[in-house]
């Protein structure tokens, strides 16, 4: 019996795009939303123009290197198991085989962009009353992003990232147009929501970002948007219709969206200040809403906290302030949003949200800001050079409030610390506590007293590029 390894074909640069291109129209394929533009977008971009263009770019950069007979065998091949096309590649180091960078004059570039965020996570304290609360401990894939992102010729961008932690779920899908100050936004995006929503999770304080993100339904939705940079401010609008797994069917819902931001310097600290508006008519098939939030943990199905459904809706209306400043090593920021639903017949309820945190780096780093939200710490002495990395300790109080017009959906208070580790760019590890308290909660999870509190304990492990 041959005991030998399975062994795959060498491929050339093109011919790896082009199996990637298979892999990529059998996902659409099998995708429930069907995305055909973005299928015809990767089919463009691995076609063979591109691929020439693109193998021609790591040929440029290997030119700058020093040249070897087994360096050059690493950056021309690789290695591809064709009984299977969905296993992974493997071959020549990443940065060579991987990541292609920008041809000189050409303005076709490429680059993958991930993240893998794993949370493990304890709930207890919860009252013995509640019989379903799933408290103890529990754990979850949070986040499982890959896709490409990029540029073309004549200002053109693009990007597509997929997430696979629970299915495949399209979260950006889009291209772009850049002239100057003015960038334009077509497909699936962010709809300007806020400060710490606009913002990478990959660079968020906690484990899970202020209760109200998810409870007020934020998400990307597809639409037209423009960004346009005016001194100190930053301007954001666009009109969108839903997120792409909910279109179709009917689903006529529309929305107009918009933020402004001004960012300046006072005494070597920056001051950032933002509001934001968003107006969204429900259309013809959604006739009732509803807002809830598990306990700040995210791999539970518990939410104390519940308005259920919210007959008679026809409109959203919400607005959004924001203020923080970076001072060296210390942070502040704080959020607020109210919501208010428009209803038929009955009285028209305004839900608050909003949290206030304080941060501080015990070593020389401090957070990053850019482009009107925030960036992943620069580690100034990474332990790949012998330091101790970037240790950050955060503090937030943040509030949820979805009672108003005879709908006790019950408050929630939460009390929070946590403690960051970045050993070297993109990868850190987060230690988070929250004690959270809950009012006007009866029965809102079966068995629930009006009054009381729980413990959350989170550990997040998380790498990105």
């Amino acid at each position: 019996m041959n005991s030998e390894p399975k062994r795959g074909k060498h491929l050339g640069f093109e011919e790896i795009l082009l199996s990637h291109n298979r892999i990529f129209i059998r996902i659409c394929m099998k995708s429930q939303t069907y995305p055909i533009l973005i299928c015809l977008l990767n089919v463009i971009f691995t076609s063979k123009p591109f691929a020439m263009a693109t193998q021609a770019a790591v040929g440029a950069q290997n030119s700058e290197r020093k040249a070897t007979p087994e360096t050059l065998k690493q950056q021309n091949t690789q290695t591809v198991d064709l009984e299977d096309e969905l296993e992974p590649v493997t071959g020549a180091s990443a940065s060579d085989q991987v990541i292609l960078d920008e041809k000189p004059n050409s303005g076709w570039s490429v680059k993958p962009r991930g993240r893998a965020l794993y949370d493990f996570n304890e709930l207890s304290s919860v009252p013995s009353s509640i019989t379903n609360a799933q408290d103890g401990g529990s754990s979850e894939a949070r986040r499982l992003r890959f896709g490409l992102q990029g540029t073309a010729p004549g200002g053109f961008g693009y990007k597509v990232i997929a997430d696979y932690a629970d299915d495949v779920i399209f979260t950006d899908a889009f291209v772009s147009f850049k002239e100057g100050d003015l960038t334009l936004t077509l497909g699936q995006h962010n709809t300007f929501q806020g400060l710490e929503e606009l913002s990478s999770s990959n660079d968020t304080s906690f484990t899970e970002r202020a209760a109200y993100t998810d409870a007020f339904g934020f998400e990307r939705r597809v639409g037209l948007s423009a960004t346009y940079k005016l001194h100190d401010f930053l301007l954001e609008g666009g009109v969108f219709t839903d997120n792409i797994d909910d279109i179709g069917g009917g689903n006529n819902s529309f929305s107009v969206d918009g933020r402004v931001s001004y960012a300046t310097t006072v005494h070597d600290a920056l001051i950032h200040l933002g509001s934001s508006v968003h107006i969204r008519d429900l259309g013809d098939e959604i006739d009732s809403v509803r807002y809830r939030q598990r306990p700040h943990i995210h791999s539970v199905d518990t939410r104390f906290i519940n308005t259920e459904e919210i007959v008679g809706a026809s409109d959203e209306t919400s607005f959004g302030l924001e203020a923080a400043i970076i001072a060296g090593r210390f942070h502040l920021v704080g959020e607020t949003h109210w919501l208010n639903v428009t209803r038929t017949a009955y009285a028209d309820p305004t839900f608050f949200g909003g949290s206030i945190e304080a941060g501080f780096f015990i070593t020389q780093d401090k957070r990053e800001y850019e482009g009107g939200v925030f960036k992943g710490v620069k580690v100034n002495q990474p332990v790949s050079n012998g330091g101790l990395g970037a240790w950050q300790v955060n503090f937030r109080f943040d509030r949820l409030d979805l009672v108003d017009a005879g709908i006790v959906g019950g408050t929630q208070d939460a009390y929070m610390a946590s403690l960051i580790w970045t050993p070297v760019n993109d990868v850190r590890l987060i230690l988070n506590y929250g004690h959270l308290s809950y009012s006007d909660a009866l029965d809102i999870e079966q068995g629930a007293p009006d009054n009381f509190s729980v413990n959350v304990l989170g550990i997040r492990g998380q790498i990105g590029f």
